[in-house]
């Protein structure tokens, strides 16, 4: 029987070109770890995990090289371990190559730069899964990231999203997230992929609810922090938390019609809406900036240490989308 090769693809939550992407903060990391030992119980997966770094220096020395000698991406996850069956590589061709199954993390402004380096180095029957919580915008508007991974590489990808912070997931403190799925079969692989006893996965024939959920989230958790720095109570927070929920069922209605609303009670959704809204960066600097005034890029510099906000860029997305067609007001 042909083992299945997982490979990791992710890169950085900073701006900059794809080309200058710096490593995931953790939440890579926290997936290698995840599927490296997952990979070793089961017979149709190769046990090596290779996981794109882009190189950086840490203390004299190449991070992929740290990740490969110490086992533990020392910057940006320090003090846990990761599996000896992950190799970091820098090179993005060489990390796909002879993948069977490619995972996306990173950033979703990065997507299509990935894709075009990836295109013609992936195995035919290659399948994928994305982890990335955001939309793209192109000229015919808003497009579901998965899909442009799709057709860029003419592959079936999978969704996998939940109230997942990485740091609590990397010290297998129990949460739960959810996979949706195109194909049956390739939903049922991934569950194997990334099912543990402290990483509860549900899979659901519902990718494109299960990816919005994602996306849509951190518009309701900006809203959330700036009530909470006006200090306008937890009735009030409540109160965004369940318009919020409710304007996610509609917009993602809007952009697809079969999305299911049973996907908005799982994981995906109104646990993500909650986890996001209690302390998600994007609760946080809403709350700063509602309580200083001081612009969000600044804000974004001093309080995210070069990571971006996804949900204030989202808003933006979501706005221009909703004026384009005059529905704003609904």
């Amino acid at each position: 029987m042909t083992q299945l090769k997982t490979h990791i693809l992710f890169g950085t939550q900073r701006y900059g070109t794809f080309g200058g992407a710096l490593p995931d903060n953790n939440r890579g990391s926290v997936v290698a770890k995840i599927i490296g030992n997952n990979v070793m119980h089961f017979k149709e997966f190769n046990p090596q995990v290779k996981m794109w770094v882009f190189e950086e220096t840490v203390n004299g020395r190449p991070l992929t090289e740290l990740i490969n000698t110490q086992h533990e991406n020392v910057k940006y996850l320090p003090g846990i371990k990761l599996p000896r069956n992950v190799i970091a590589e820098p090179n993005l061709a060489k990390a796909a190559q002879d993948a069977t199954i490619l995972i996306f993390v990173l950033p979703h402004q990065f997507v299509r730069g990935a894709c075009k380096q990836l295109k013609g180095h992936i195995m035919p029957g290659c399948k994928a899964i994305s982890l990335i919580k955001g939309l793209d915008t192109d000229t015919a508007g808003l497009n579901l990231l998965s899909n442009v991974i799709s057709n860029s590489l003419d592959i079936d990808v999978s969704v996998l999203s939940g109230a997942n912070i990485a740091n609590e997931v990397a010290q297998e403190k129990f949460c739960e997230t959810t996979i949706g799925y195109r194909n049956r079969h390739n939903g049922q692989l991934f569950y194997e992929l990334f099912n543990t006893p402290y990483f509860r996965v549900s899979i659901v024939n519902d990718p494109n609810g299960v990816e919005m959920c994602g996306a849509l989230k951190n518009v309701v958790a900006v809203g959330a922090g700036i009530v909470d720095g006006l200090g306008l109570g937890d009735n009030t927070k409540a109160a965004i938390i369940r318009i919020g929920l409710m304007e996610m069922i509609k917009f993602a209605k809007l952009l697809d019609p079969s999305v299911k609303d049973s996907t908005f009670y799982e994981s995906c959704g109104v646990a993500d809406v909650i986890t996001s809204c209690a302390g998600g960066r994007n609760r946080r600097v809403a709350k700063a900036f509602a309580e200083t005034g001081k612009p969000l890029d600044k804000l974004e510099k001093e309080m995210l240490h070069g990571q971006k906000l996804q949900g204030t860029s989202t808003c933006k997305e979501l706005i221009a989308y909703l004026r384009d067609r005059r529905i704003e007001d609904e």
